[in-house]
C-alpha cells in the first residue's frame, strides 16, 4: 500500500509537470508562486533588443497574462476611467483579449458593458482601474472575474459559457477589485471581498454557487486565495484577511482552523504556500513579513505561527527560493530573508518613493524578474547576496502595474497601453 500511494504520488507530479509545461494559468504562474522553470531567457531588453512583438491594448489594466499554449489572454477595459473627474460610468467596458502568442495577432477582444453600479475614478482606484483581476484557465475555458459586473467562462473559441453575479457592494474606500481566481479541480474559487465580504467556490461547468463564506473580517481584503497541498494528499484554500488568516476545507468551505495574525487593514499581497508552510505579508500601521504553518483544527495560532518580520511588502508578493524569500516593496526597496526564521539577509534599495512597484516578482533560471510602474523590469540574481544585473526600460510612458508571465521562452509584460513579448533573438 505504501508503495502505491508513493507510485500515485510521482505519477500525479509528473502529470501535472507535463500539464503545465509552456503554459502560465493563472496569476503567478501554474503553482500560484511566481516560479518559472524556463531556461535560457533574455535578461536584458529594449525596444531594439530582444522586443518580439508588441500589441496596443484598447484600453489600460492591471491585470496580468495569462498564457495556455499558443493563447495569450489579458484583461483591460475602456469607456471610462482614463482621467480622473472625467467621463461617464456607464460607458465603462470591460474587455478580455486573445492574443497569438508567437506573432501578437490580437484574435478576440470579448467586450463587456459594465453591468455592476461602478466605483467613481478617484483616489486610490486610479492606482489600478477596473481590470485589476487576473483571468485563470484549465485549457478549456478561461475564467475572468470583472468586480460588480461579475464572473464569466468563456470558450476558447470566445463563446460565453456562463455568467455569474458575486455581488455589487463597495467598502467605504471604493478601491475597487484587484482580487485573482484560483481553480481547485472542478471549483472556481473568488474572493469577492469588495463586493460581498464573501468568498465564493462555484461550479467551474455552470457557474452555479457549490459553497460560500460571508464574513466583515474580509473586508480590506485584496489578495487572491491559495491552495496548500497537505500530506496525505489533502488540501486546504488558505485566506488571509487582516489579524486573521484561516484555512477552509476546498470541497465545502467549512473552516477546518482559523490563526490570528499580527496584520491589520490592507492585505494587498497573496500568500504562497511551500511544503505545508504559508509566508505572507502586509498590513498598515502593523505590518508584518509571517510564516503559519498550513493544517490543523482550531485556533492553532499558538501552535502554527512560527515567526514575524518587520520586513515587509505592502503590494507585491513574495516568493520563495531555496530557503529564502524574495520581494520588491512598492516603495523600491528588495528584500531577502531566511524562509526558517524570517531573519534579514540583505535589504537594498532600487528606487526611491512611494507606489513604484506593484507587479509581482517571477524567478526564471536563477534570476529575479521585478516589474516596476515606470522604471523598467530590473533583473536580480536570486541569491542571498544582492546583485542587479539588469534594468530594461521600453519606450512606453504608461504604468506596468501587471506582474510578468514566463514560458516558452518568452518574457510577457502588460502596460496600461501594450502587450509585450521579450524573447532571445
Amino acid at each position: 500500500m505504501r508503495f502505491l500511494k508513493l507510485t500515485v504520488s510521482v505519477f500525479l507530479i509528473v502529470f501535472a509537470a507535463d500539464l503545465f509545461a509552456g503554459n502560465w494559468p493563472q496569476f503567478r504562474g501554474p503553482g500560484e508562486d511566481g516560479l518559472s522553470p524556463d531556461k535560457n531567457l533574455p535578461t536584458t531588453w529594449s525596444d531594439t533588443e530582444n522586443l518580439a512583438w508588441k500589441t496596443d491594448l484598447p484600453g489600460p489594466g492591471s491585470s496580468s497574462p495569462i498564457v495556455w499554449g499558443d493563447s495569450v489572454f489579458v484583461t483591460c477595459y475602456s469607456g471610462y476611467g482614463l482621467k480622473e473627474g472625467e467621463g461617464n460610468a456607464q460607458e465603462l467596458k470591460q474587455h478580455l483579449l486573445c492574443v497569438d502568442r508567437k506573432t501578437g495577432t490580437v484574435q478576440r477582444d470579448q467586450t463587456i458593458p459594465a453591468s455592476g453600479p461602478v466605483d467613481p475614478y478617484q483616489g486610490f482606484i486610479t492606482q489600478h482601474g477596473y481590470a485589476s483581476s487576473t483571468p485563470v484557465t484549465d485549457g478549456e475555458k478561461v475564467f475572468v472575474f470583472f468586480g460588480k459586473s461579475g464572473v464569466f467562462a468563456f470558450d476558447f473559441k470566445g463563446n460565453q459559457i456562463w455568467h455569474t453575479d458575486v455581488g455589487e457592494g463597495s467598502s467605504q474606500r471604493k478601491w475597487g477589485s484587484s482580487t485573482s481566481p484560483i481553480l481547485y479541480k472542478n471549483l472556481l474559487i473568488v474572493n469577492a471581498a469588495e463586493e460581498a465580504k464573501t468568498v465564493y467556490a462555484l461550479d467551474k461547468n455552470t457557474g452555479k454557487e457549490a459553497w460560500k463564506v460571508s464574513s466583515d473580517k474580509l473586508l480590506y481584503t485584496y489578495g487572491s486565495p491559495a491552495v496548500a497541498n497537505l500530506p496525505g494528499g489533502k488540501a486546504e484554500i488558505v485566506i488571509v484577511m487582516p489579524q486573521e488568516a484561516w484555512g477552509l476545507n476546498p470541497e465545502t468551505g467549512e473552516k477546518n482552523w482559523t490563526a490570528v495574525i499580527p496584520n491589520e487593514n490592507n492585505i494587498c499581497p497573496t500568500p504562497i504556500v511551500h511544503d505545508g508552510i504559508i509566508y505572507e505579508s502586509g498590513g498598515i500601521r502593523s505590518q508584518w513579513t509571517f510564516a503559519l504553518r498550513a493544517g490543523g483544527s482550531g485556533d492553532v495560532t499558538a501552535a502554527n505561527l512560527l515567526w514575524k518580520s518587520s520586513d515587509t511588502s505592502y503590494v507585491p508578493s513574495l516568493v520563495y527560493d531555496n530557503g529564502y524569500l524574495y520581494w520588491a516593496d512598492h516603495t523600491g526597496n528588495t528584500f531577502c530573508l531566511k524562509a526558517e526564521d524570517g531573519s534579514q539577509v540583505y535589504k537594498q534599495s532600487l528606487l526611491s518613493g512611494r507606489f513604484l512597484i506593484y507587479a509581482s516578482p517571477v524567478l526564471a533560471d536563477g534570476n529575479l524578474y521585478i516589474q516596476s510602474r515606470k522604471d523598467g523590469c530590473f533583473v536580480l540574481e536570486a541569491k542571498p547576496e544582492f546583485k542587479q544585473i539588469a534594468q530594461n526600460k521600453l519606450a512606453d510612458d504608461s504604468d506596468f502595474n501587471g506582474s510578468p508571465a514566463i514560458c516558452n521562452g518568452q518574457i510577457l509584460l502588460r502596460s496600461n497601453k501594450a502587450l509585450y513579448c521579450i524573447q532571445k533573438k
